[in-house]
């Protein structure tokens, strides 16, 4: 049952205005005429949802607020959504598969609390408040080339997914709580976070540009894969609170920056990079509380102020590192030789020509990295590097720290 309640009328010079609410669980849209059921109320306690064949264009004006949700699921026929009078959305902004849908206009509109669209794959035109306000924000599969409509300062997941038109990314987001993540859309996508200072969780494939020249703090794991940029910077970020950082298969990748970053509270890998070749960015690593795997084309290899690692410590190049290893051998465990700043096992392999093929992402171990020491011993042409080479006591590859 639709029920509208006529809130007290009020006269001002001579004139009668009126304010109403509409409560109902759901206002099915079938049509445009269907919208009088709320154009007339300044707020639906209750969500509106649009029938799969609401024809091409729905008005949504009138409503200034929808307490519950805006759901357009599996419509075809949809090519114009609007509202010059919403503003906010208390529920999901849903839009699932309206792949003829090529203009969303809801120029008032400011907040929701989630906003999901996906697989509106002809959606190129976007007229938000614009949108600064939302806990949740997921695009995926549109035809959109700019987010312009979304400023948002602080959100809680952020997924940009397919979005192949999408060639830069701005945004003033200052934190975010859950995750970001950002992989697949257009191959030139440039990302700009120049306010970000802290993220719980993020995930970046398949950009060309990522930039956080702010970010102080990861919560969690920071995971780069596939990306097509040449250099990657991280100038003001000091630690990871519980998570990874890893950099798999950026073929373009030359350069990294890590400056002040001091704690790893979780593992690092870095793999497949095949123009790295150097590891000497992280001059103020001091302690990683997971494991070191190191996989690539690496000339040099160098950790100048690493104090403890608790996992292990795996490290093989197709290039001759035999160098790097002696020095990094002096860190091993006690049972190995070392000083005993590594705890796990340490492995150093040179001129491995399999070196890059290795891509397994397990580094939070306490203990040796998984498939990291026999098949690498056995099945490398170069050399293993360790600390018995070096005059050290040699053990079995399994021992643990003492």
């Amino acid at each position: 049952m639709f029920v509208k309640h006529l809130l007290p009328a009020f006269v001002a010079i001579g004139s009668v205005a009126a304010q109403s609410s509409c409560s109902s669980k759901t206002t099915t849209i079938n049509s445009q005429d269907d919208v009088s059921k709320i154009s007339g109320c300044r707020k639906v306690e209750g969500s509106v949802v649009l029938g799969s064949e609401s024809g091409a264009t729905i008005d949504l004006t009138g409503p200034r607020e929808i307490t519950g949700d805006l759901i357009v699921r599996n419509n075809g026929q949809i090519q114009n959504l609007q509202s010059s009078s919403l503003e906010s959305i208390g529920g999901k902004f849903e839009i699932n598969n309206a792949t003829s849908l090529n203009v969303i206009s809801f120029e008032k509109l400011t907040s929701a609390t989630t906003v999901e669209w996906v697989s509106v794959t002809r959606l190129d035109t976007l007229t938000l408040g614009p949108l600064t306000k939302a806990k949740s924000v997921r695009l995926s599969d549109t035809f959109l080339n700019t987010l312009d409509g979304f400023a948002l300062s602080t959100v809680t997941d952020l997924k940009l997914d397919n979005n192949r038109r999408l060639s830069k990314y701005t945004s003033e987001l200052t934190s975010l709580d859950g995750q970001l993540v950002i992989q697949a859309n257009g191959l030139s996508l440039e990302v700009d976070l120049p306010k970000l200072v802290w993220i719980t969780e993020m995930a970046i494939a398949n950009v060309t540009k990522f930039s956080i020249p702010q970010l102080q703090v990861v919560n969690g794991s920071a995971r780069f894969d596939s990306n097509f940029f040449e250099t990657f910077s991280a100038p003001n970020l000091t630690h990871t609170e519980d998570g990874d950082i890893s950099f798999v298969g950026n073929g373009f990748l030359k350069n990294m920056s890590f400056p002040k970053f001091t704690d790893l509270n979780g593992g690092l890998l870095i793999a497949n990079n095949t123009g790295l070749d150097r590891v000497t960015f992280f001059p103020k690593l001091e302690k990683v509380t997971g494991a070191i795997k190191l996989r690539g084309n690496f000339t040099e290899i160098s950790f100048p102020s690493l104090d403890n690692v608790k996992g292990a410590v795996d490290i093989s190049s197709t290039a001759d590192i035999r160098k790097s290893c002696e020095k990094l051998s002096e860190f091993a465990p006690r049972s190995q030789g070392g000083d005993g700043k590594i705890e796990g096992v340490f492995t150093c392999t040179a001129n491995n020509d399999k070196a890059n093929e290795d891509t397994d992402q397990s580094t939070s171990g306490s203990g040796q990295v998984d498939g990291s020491d026999e098949n690498d011993e056995n099945s490398a042409s170069g050399v293993v590097l360790n600390a018995a080479l070096f005059g050290l006591v040699a053990v079995a590859a399994v021992a643990s720290a003492l």
